[in-house]
């Protein structure tokens, strides 16, 4: 079973290399639509952007561009969709977008991947393995991306259940509105207590799977999905946050199968060949822990070469003793 599964491991790495230049459009092209459907499915106020050719269009220019252009457009796309809300909801979006893009590109200017996954993953119930996934394969400050995702999402949220209240036209100052929509987002308990248990999970997970210990990234992996419901509960039993006793639990099991599916391909390795090697230099002793990842040669298929040279050369030999008879 294990050798079947690191053949499919190899040809699917294998494959991507071989057709990268063709894969990398083809998923940011994915990635892009489906930011854009799941935008205008939870806010569709703008009808020029809530159909199929403008998204199609849209998505197929960023494939052909930059990774973080993919962020540049879907925050225009709540942009646009939120001015038909009111131009409050719109200016208060902008503001969030562009401190955001601040802490972004000062920080962590290389995921932007995490920034349009994270609200993906809030949209079927797997949060939690966001802040896993980016402590694998990022550093501490992709603490900083992930905490611009929940924001995101959270404030979408807001602003699609409120839309009816923000775009009425009641006498009310333009200062108060703004004091209203910021509340409303930044005053979310469950939002702040997310952002938190996110970021000290990412810091852990790098810090763990960092370390030289057998197994170190499924430490960090279970130890995160551990440590991430913890921080979870207190914040619910302290602020009264009101998140699903169960569908954390549910959802950090699914974040860790997800996160080992990630090991498999990034991680994978044979620690019962694990070699320790000792040399010296005139200045130091170096003590190395070698790990030989755990790989399989890929089968060569072999294709056989079917000649009809015997068939040619039978039926000369036929003709031949035909001719001889006559």
């Amino acid at each position: 079973m294990t050798t079947s599964l690191l053949e499919i491991r190899e040809y699917i790495r294998n494959f991507y290399v071989k057709y990268e230049e063709y894969i990398v459009p083809v998923l940011k092209f994915l990635l892009a639509l489906i930011s854009m459907l799941m935008i205008n499915g939870q806010l569709g106020y703008m009808s020029q952007l809530d159909n199929a050719a403008a998204v199609l269009v849209v998505a197929l220019i960023c494939s052909f561009m930059p990774k973080n252009f993919i962020l540049f457009v879907a925050a225009g796309f709540v942009t646009l969709h939120l001015y038909e809300v009111s131009l409050e909801c719109a200016a208060a979006a902008l503001v969030v977008f562009l401190l955001m893009f601040l802490l972004y590109f000062r920080f962590s200017p290389g995921s932007a991947v995490l920034v349009i996954v994270t609200p993906m993953l809030f949209a079927i119930k797997i949060p939690y393995a966001a802040p896993i996934v980016a402590g694998l394969l990022g550093n501490p400050f992709a603490a900083v991306t992930v905490a611009c995702g929940v924001i995101v999402y959270y404030l979408i949220t807001y602003m699609n259940v409120n839309a009816s209240i923000l775009g009425s036209s009641e006498a009310e100052s333009v200062i108060q509105r703004f004091r209203d929509i910021f509340d409303g987002i930044f005053g979310n308990r469950a939002m702040l207590i997310m952002i938190a248990a996110f970021a000290v999970t990412v810091i852990m997970v790098y810090l763990v799977r960092k370390l030289s210990v057998d197994y170190a990234w499924t430490i960090a992996i279970v130890a995160g999905a551990l440590l991430d419901i913890v921080i979870l509960m207190v914040g619910d039993l302290i602020y009264d946050a009101n998140f699903s006793i169960g569908g954390v639990i549910l959802g950090s099991i699914a974040a860790m199968a997800a996160a080992f599916v990630i090991q498999f391909f990034r991680f994978n390795l044979d620690y019962s060949r694990t070699e320790k090697v000792q040399f010296e230099d005139d200045e130091y002793y170096y003590y190395v822990k070698a790990v030989p990842k755990m790989t399989v040669a890929t089968p060569e298929k072999k294709v056989k070469k079917i000649t009809t040279q015997r068939n040619s050369r039978n039926a000369r030999h036929t003709h031949s003793r035909d001719t001889a008879r006559k």
